[in-house]
């Protein structure tokens, strides 16, 4: 029997003729875990995560949630799953409670049960106090942390959260990821895409770095950094230098080096710390050379995206899960209605 709540073999999807938002992807998620889609834009994060949530089609290959086929039994995987997009989707005229147990009754729970489970999980996201204010009261972390609680009130065993984090402040973004680490730990498996890498390598247990609809590269965070090959050298050069540093610095090293555009800088893998520093520094100089600063550090999941995609990351993939109230209500409809509820 599958162990995996998600199991994606071959998944093709084509906008237009040409666009292949994804291309032949394939892999699997473990029960229990935060699985983290990270990439660049338009890389097909967020469509993936819409063919999963049965809200896009699949143009060829199979995708299974908790054994169940997101084309031939979209019934099941929707009474399995919560999904959170990077919008809150939620009615400001409506109180914290109304909303929630408004989502539990499109599930097909009775009255009373809605209104049991609303306040089990606004306690549970620490949204009790303030549930029965209207939500147009409510801060942007207080949204989001409602739009968790609306997804999680039908007991999902997986949940999609999109950039869960997006816009929101710093103390915001750290509250909302113990939410996110208590939920896992009561059971529910987390599928999350995220902007910030800080934010993966902090909750995600195992993370799938993707590009141009395919699987890069796939495995723990400190597996993914121990692959670019131990320490970097970083340097800032003039922008009229850039293309010599990059030639000089060609061939000597594990890897070859790296341009980060956002932050302009170039990188260099430097298996053999310092020595690879001292080799670099004498090349440029060589060359006529001169780096404005240069640092040698232990890689980052920034470092991995710079090696395996040979960019910086960058959020989002372009199609963006735009969750509001009316298609929250569809999908639970849809989904009560396939049911018999």
């Amino acid at each position: 029997m599958d162990k995996a709540i998600v199991r994606v073999e071959g998944i093709v999807k084509v906008f237009g003729h040409k666009v292949h938002a994804l291309d032949g992807i394939s892999l699997a998620v473990e029960p229990g875990i935060i699985y983290g889609l990270l990439g660049p834009n338009g890389a097909g994060k967020t469509t993936l995560i819409r063919v999963l949530a049965t809200l896009l089609p699949p143009d060829a290959g199979t995708a299974r949630i908790a054994g169940f086929d997101v084309r031939r039994e979209p019934a099941e995987v929707r009474a399995r799953i919560g999904l959170a997009g990077q919008y809150a989707a939620v009615d400001d005229f409506l109180t914290g409670r109304e909303n929630v147990e408004m989502v539990g009754r499109l599930y097909g729970l009775s009255p009373g049960e809605a209104r049991q489970r609303a306040g089990e999980v606004l306690e549970h996201i620490r949204l009790l106090e303030a549930a029965d204010r209207p939500v147009k009261t409510y801060s942007g972390g207080m949204r989001r942390r409602l739009d968790l609680a609306a997804s999680l009130v039908g007991r999902p065993q997986l949940l999609f959260l999109d950039e869960p984090t997006s816009g929101l402040d710093p103390a915001s973004r750290i509250d909302l990821w113990g939410l996110i680490k208590a939920l896992v730990a009561r059971g529910t498996t987390v599928l999350l895409t995220t902007q910030y890498l800080d934010e993966a390598d902090r909750l995600a247990d195992r993370i799938a770095v993707i590009d141009q609809g395919r699987l890069i590269s796939e495995g723990a965070g400190e597996e993914l950094k121990a692959r670019v090959g131990g320490s970097l050298v970083e340097m800032s050069v003039p922008e009229a230098d850039r293309a010599r540093t990059i030639e000089a610095l060609r061939g000597f090293s594990s890897g070859p080096p790296a341009y980060d555009e956002q932050r302009r800088k170039v990188s260099l893998p430097a298996p053999d710390g310092s020595k690879t520093l001292m080799e670099a520094l004498r090349r440029l100089a060589d060359a006529g050379i001169r780096p404005e600063d240069v640092a040698l550090h232990k890689p980052t999941l920034d470092d991995v995206f710079l090696a395996l995609i040979g960019h910086a990351a960058s959020a989002g993939d372009g199609r963006e899960i735009s969750i509001d109230v009316k298609t929250r209500r569809r999908h639970v409809s849809e989904r009560r209605a396939e049911t018999g509820g």
